[in-house]
Parts: C-alpha cells; structure tokens; sequence
C-alpha cells in the first residue's frame, strides 16, 4: 500500500511538473483592442502657384507664330491617401467585464503594433493572415497554398469599393513587396517577408536597407478571413517602434500609416477607419 501511495505522489509531481513547464513556455497574446483615439493637429501640401510663362525670342522678338516645346514637371498631393502619424502609451490591466480593474502595471517602454481597418468591430483576429492567402488557398491545386496561385482578390475589392482606379497608386501598386519583419497578430504568428507592405518615410526620404528586419515604419496590408476571398476585411498593421525619428527630421514618433481615402470623383466626405492597439 506504502508503494502505491508513492506511485501517485510521483505521478501528482510529475503532472504539476510538466504544467509548470508548460506555462513558462506557452505565453497567451490577447486580441488587438480598441484604444482611447486623440488627434491633436493635421497639416497637408502647400498649392502652388501657377508657372509664369511669357517667351520671346532672343529676348527680343515677339513669339508670334513660333510653336515652343517645352516639359511640365508636377509634384501634386495625393488625395486618394491620407496619413496618421504619432505615439503611444499603455498600462496592463486586469479587469473584468465591467472594466473595474483588480490591478494594473504601468509600461515604461510601450512595444506592439497598431492596426487600423474600415471594418467596424468585427475583425476575425483568429482568421488573420497575408492578403494573398485567401487566393492562394481557394485556387491551390495540393495540400499548400502557394502567391502564384493569387489573384490578390481582396486588395483589388477594396480598390473598386475606395475607388482606387488608378494603377500607380491604388492600394495593390501601393503594397508592391514583401519585405517586413514577423508578425505576431493576437495568437497568429505570420513569417518574415511573408505579405505585401510598404516603408514609409523617414526624414523626408525613403528608406534604405539590405533586410526587412532593419527597416523602420513597415506597414503590412492584412486580410482577415484566409479562405474566404470576398467576405473578409482588409487590416493594416504597423509596429509600435518606441519613438524615433519621422518622415520628417526633428520629429519622433512611435507609429507612421498611411491608409487609402476615397478616389471617388466628387467625393468631399471622409472615410472612416477603426483603429486597434496590441501591447506586448
């Protein structure tokens, strides 16, 4: 009997054991929740003034009747995008349904990501994944899925519902390369260099680097609803990178995103986006 009771003490051990093991091992990341949104400012491109034009010929000579060739070069602000630039900050809460709080951690160094979506509070956070998967994985002919076999149908929806008609700067020319860092979405963990993103600016200039792992502001265009390639929203991801220098020299910032406005003609309204914040 002696022997036996021993046997189920080692057995007892040797489950807790293993559980706590476990749970030094498995860490559990909540969804991307909704954060306490302030915009403190906006600013756009200055119009220009109209080019003065008036020739002669060797200075002197009227012009008329002499036919001149000449070359126009326009840099124009982009209306068919808008920009959110700024930082962020957190606490770690336990809080139950209610939001009364049990306790609760301040960060001193804020990491995560920031999402921004036009979908209104029903992402699939679980169903997460790159934009060409949805593709990938309806028009597979094996058991994986593989970008040849994608079309990038939800990019090309989301043109046509944002108007995006033009091929130079619609959301698919946008999100042109897959160069960023992994991903980690909630409990979905996405691979390097895996989806289409883009880098914005830093100091007035693009960025340059040999690895996506080093480049800063990545943003990552993201679908929620892998195999389904009509009914999903379209999720834009950025990192939280911890305040440093912009687009612009001077200016620090914990998060750059640009997101696609309405192209539509005549269209004077805005377009709205949910933004979500997820704290590691």
């Amino acid at each position: 009997m002696r022997i036996f009771s021993n046997n189920k003490r080692n057995t007892l051990f040797l489950l807790i054991l293993v559980s706590y093991i476990l749970s030094l091992l498995i860490t559990v990341r909540a969804a991307p929740i909704g954060p306490t949104a302030t915009v403190s400012g906006n600013t756009t491109k200055n119009a220009a003034v109209a080019r003065l034009v008036n020739s002669t010929i060797n200075g002197t000579i009227s012009p008329g009747g002499f036919i001149f060739t000449m070359n126009l070069d326009s840099v124009q602000q982009d209306t068919r995008w808008k920009g959110y630039v700024g930082n962020v900050t957190g606490t770690l809460t336990l809080d139950d349904a209610s939001d009364n709080t049990l306790f609760s951690w301040s960060l001193s160094s804020v990491t995560g990501e920031v999402y921004a979506t036009r979908a209104s509070g029903n992402v699939n956070w679980s169903g997460i994944n790159c934009t060409w998967i949805a593709d990938g994985r309806v028009n597979k002919s094996d058991d994986t899925f593989n970008i040849s076999k994608s079309n990038r149908t939800p990019e090309h929806n989301e043109n046509i519902v944002l108007s995006h008609t033009n091929k130079d700067d619609n959301i698919t020319a946008t999100f042109s390369k897959r160069n960023h860092s992994s991903i980690t979405v909630g409990s979905v963990v996405i691979g390097k260099d895996q989806c289409f993103s883009v880098q914005t600016y830093q100091r007035d200039a693009a960025q340059v680097f040999s690895d996506s792992d080093n480049a800063n502001f990545t943003q990552v265009i993201l679908y929620d609803a892998a195999y389904n390639i009509t009914n999903g929203n379209v999720v834009y991801e950025t990192k939280i990178e911890g305040d440093i220098t912009g687009y612009r020299s001077g200016d620090t910032y914990d998060f750059q995103i640009i997101l696609p406005e309405s192209g539509a003609v005549g269209f004077t309204a805005s377009t709205a986006y949910y933004f979500y914040v997820e704290l590691t």
